[in-house]
């Protein structure tokens, strides 16, 4: 079987359509399944980088609630009011006892606080009081214009967080901080007495900070409400503008995620706001957020190609054993194609192959019949055939008998009328042959040596003949009556023709399969154009002539075949010889049996 026959078997057919539905399925079941996974991943990774920016606000909110804190204790403190209300004292020990209470109060607060770099009172009187003894101010600064004091100024006794900053504020110290600055008053609120500054360490915060990793690259930042960078890890990059951070989205957002569209580097900006008006940022890198991507990919693309592997396997199978039954039907058929109608398909279990396979049976049972019931025609009719020629062939020759007969009678030929019609009734007799179809080659003889027996009655000298029918023949079956026509048409239109005597002579010949009879005359023969035409159907409309040798043609092929029959040689005023072939058979008709 071809490549192409075999990619349209039904097997074939079903194995490609069952492994390209199963394909398509798989994949998109897979691809569905990995962007679910994958967008389950980043929901999580999501919430986690939320939890991690709401765990770190509440960090950074208990730093400055604490800050605040502090700046309540001072705000309500009656020591810091009393110093910072007084324009002057009444002693000098009095203003410095009063100054130690609140130093002591202050350098308390910085006990307790390991994280604050400094707590300051600044008067706007003047007056200066610091947690650390050791400060002094810088003479080359003006608080006035430095943004936490004015800010605290600004906000009018409510507490200010600044943005990271260096504090100039003290002599020959420059720490990088971030300040709480609250501006105090009198308790009736009438009167402003100064600005409290507390300093976070700012190298605190970044410790708290450089630690929290969102994946290999992301990071946490901060900003103030003003978009201004509380915090941030590449805080130098970002002055320096080589790195960029998305801060007019970020303060477009309450609390909130983004993504940013930068490609490959596109980052997921999580975004908390703090009751003090930072925002806590976490950033994470998103080809991040799902870091086995590649992993869960292959997985993916493993297992569908595991999945189809064995769907292959499974579609092979059940299309084999659904193509089976049909195949084996399909061989049966090519048994009826070549003629073998004696076969019974088995019928499968399978219920549509089961039925086709009854149908096949039925359909060949039928056929079977209609055949058997064509042969049984057909044989009739070639009996109806063989019985209409030899009807033809009786009054032929009976007709030329007979006139022979009177001829001899009216010449007063008693004793020869007398012996032709013995021979006569002879030749009739073997030619009824009780009906049969078939006699031997010596009954065939003997009926020809009675008709030539008449004819040289009737002709004398005219005519003679020879009979050399071989020993091995002679049990041979024949058609009856297939020599008489021959030797008939031999007489009338050979020699009867001709001048001087002539002669008829009848000999046999065999190969292994085939029985040759030769009737050779020396008469005036035949031209081609005569030839050609004797045995076709035309030849019989001429005044009787080729009507017996017709007929013997004809029921030569009718009963053993178109390949036998007669073959004529003749030339013009030689002579003529004539075949006959037919098969070797001893069988003999149904009516000999």
């Amino acid at each position: 079987m071809s490549i192409f026959s075999r990619l349209r078997s039904i097997q074939t057919n079903m194995v490609l359509s069952s492994v390209l539905l199963i394909l398509m399925t798989i994949m998109i079941v897979s691809v569905i399944s990995y962007y679910l996974t994958k967008d389950a991943v980043q929901s999580k990774a999501q919430e986690y980088t939320t939890e991690l920016v709401k765990q770190i606000n509440n960090n950074i909110k208990s730093y400055v609630n604490g800050m605040n804190y502090m700046s309540d204790l001072v705000a309500g403190n009656p020591f810091v009011q009393d110093y910072l209300s007084k324009e002057t004292f009444a002693s000098l020990k009095q203003e410095k006892e009063s100054k130690e209470s609140i130093s002591t109060l202050l350098e308390s607060m910085l006990v307790s606080r390991t994280d604050i770099t400094s707590v300051n009172v600044f008067g706007y009187n003047g007056q200066f009081v610091s947690g650390r003894k050791e400060l002094e101010l810088n003479p080359y600064i003006d608080l006035t214009s430095l943004n936490w004091y004015r800010n605290a100024q600004e906000a009018h006794g409510q507490s200010v967080i600044s943005p990271s900053h260096i504090q100039p504020v003290f002599k020959d110290r420059y720490p990088w901080v971030v300040s709480l600055s609250r501006e105090l008053s009198s308790r009736d609120g009438s009167k402003k007495l100064g600005v409290f500054l507390v300093d976070l360490n700012f190298s605190v915060m970044n410790d708290m900070f450089k630690d929290v990793r969102l994946g290999q690259r992301g990071y946490l930042f901060i900003v103030d409400s003003s978009g201004k960078i509380v915090y941030h890890p590449q805080q130098q990059l970002i002055y320096s503008k080589l790195k960029y951070e998305m801060i007019d989205r970020v303060l477009e957002i309450k609390n909130g995620t983004f993504t940013s569209n930068e490609g490959s580097n596109s980052r997921m900006y999580t975004v908390q706001e703090s009751d003090f008006g930072w925002k806590i940022v976490g950033v994470s890198y998103v080809n991040e957020l799902v870091s086995n991507q590649n992993e869960m990919r292959l997985s993916y693309v493993g297992l569908g190609f595991i999945c189809i592997v064995i769907a292959i396997i499974i579609s092979f199978f059940l299309s084999q054993r659904v193509s089976q039954p049909i195949k084996q039907l399909q061989s049966y058929m090519k048994e009826v194609e070549k003629g073998n109608f004696d076969i019974h398909v088995p019928v499968p279990k399978t219920t549509e192959v089961g039925r086709l396979a009854r149908a096949f049976n039925i359909m060949v049972g039928k056929i079977k019949e209609l055949m058997n019931q064509v042969v049984s025609d057909q044989e009739q009719k070639r009996k109806s055939e063989m019985n209409a020629l030899q009807a033809q062939i009786n009054p032929h020759f009976l007709y030329n008998t007979l006139d022979s007969i009177v001829w001899m009678a009216e010449s007063n030929k008693s004793k020869e009328v007398v012996l032709m019609t013995s021979a006569l009734a002879k030749l009739f007799r073997a030619s009824i042959s009780k009906g049969e179809e078939l006699v031997s080659i010596r009954t065939e003889i003997e009926h020809i040596t009675n008709y030539l027996m008449i004819q040289k009655m009737r002709y004398k000298n005219k005519l003679d003949y020879q009979i050399e029918i071989s020993d091995s023949v002679w049990d041979y079956k024949t058609i009856k009556v297939i020599l008489q026509p021959i030797v008939e048409n031999a007489i009338y239109h050979g020699i009867k023709m001709k001048h001087g005597p002539g002669l008829i002579r009848i000999a046999s010949e065999e190969t292994e399969t085939d029985i040759h009879l030769f009737i050779e005359d020396n008469g005036n023969g035949m031209d081609e154009e005569k030839l050609r035409t004797l045995l076709l159907p035309i030849s019989r409309s001429e005044a009787g002539r080729g009507v017996g040798v017709q007929n013997v043609h004809e029921r030569l092929k009718l009963y053993f075949g178109p390949q036998y029959g007669l073959t004529y040689k003749s030339t013009l005023g030689v002579g003529t010889t004539v075949y006959i072939r037919f098969p070797k058979s001893l069988q003999s008709s149904e009516g000999e049996k």
